[in-house]
């Protein structure tokens, strides 16, 4: 069973997404919290695999909650908002979070996207794919710092990533074996420090890697 925490300062949506969770085969909600401290405290307890984290929340906001939480344990985050502002998308990711979904998301594409970032993968709707690029666009170039011993293939293997090819699509690309794409993966995983595909994109943006387009 996937074990599932929802965090959300409205009752009646914490219980909405409780009934959703619980009746979906394979997953189970193991406690709700109501604000970011107790998001933090109850994930020390009860160490579910996934927290569904709201972004705005009294005491303490989903951002720190998230930062905290990835911080301490291995639990992955999922962001859920109504908000779909470029400062929220940016801020989750670099807190830790594994996927950002709006509210408005079909409950279908909800669990799944439970179930994928559970299974240590990230997720990013198309919309906040692209807020997440323009607010790279915005950042100061600088020198590339952070790939110091990743290889040639691995940052050719990190460009893919962050251009949002699959590991599939990466050796097809580059002509590799699947298995030897996931062995570069994991390899800059480690090197990089990384939890997840989402954070090697932020590493390949902000090392100078690959420069997005501004918008025009």
């Amino acid at each position: 069973m996937t074990r599932v925490l929802i965090a959300d300062d409205q009752a009646l949506l914490r219980g909405s997404f409780r009934v959703l969770v619980d009746s979906a085969p394979g997953l189970e909600v193991v406690g709700e919290a109501s604000d970011g401290a107790e998001a933090v405290a109850l994930t020390r307890v009860e160490r579910p695999d996934v927290v569904l984290m709201d972004v705005r929340m009294p005491e303490m906001d989903g951002i720190e909650a998230t930062r905290r939480i990835c911080a301490e344990t291995a639990v992955r985050v999922l962001m859920l908002t109504t908000f779909d502002l470029d400062e929220y998308v940016y801020s989750a990711l670099r807190a830790g979070a594994s996927g950002f979904l709006l509210k408005d998301t079909r409950p279908a594409d909800l669990l799944a996207a439970i179930e994928v970032v559970a299974s240590g993968d990230a997720l990013l709707a198309p919309s906040v794919t692209r807020r997440l690029v323009a607010e790279f666009a915005r950042l100061p170039s600088g020198p590339v710092t952070r790939l110091a011993g990743v290889t040639v293939r691995e940052q050719e293997v990190l460009t893919l990533i962050a251009r949002g090819l699959s590991n599939d699509e990466i050796a097809q690309r580059l002509h590799l074996g699947i298995a030897t794409v996931k062995t570069h993966v994991g390899r800059l995983l480690h090197k990089l420090a990384a939890r997840d595909r989402a954070q090697l994109v932020i590493a390949a943006y902000e090392s100078g890697l690959i420069r997005p387009t501004p918008p025009v």
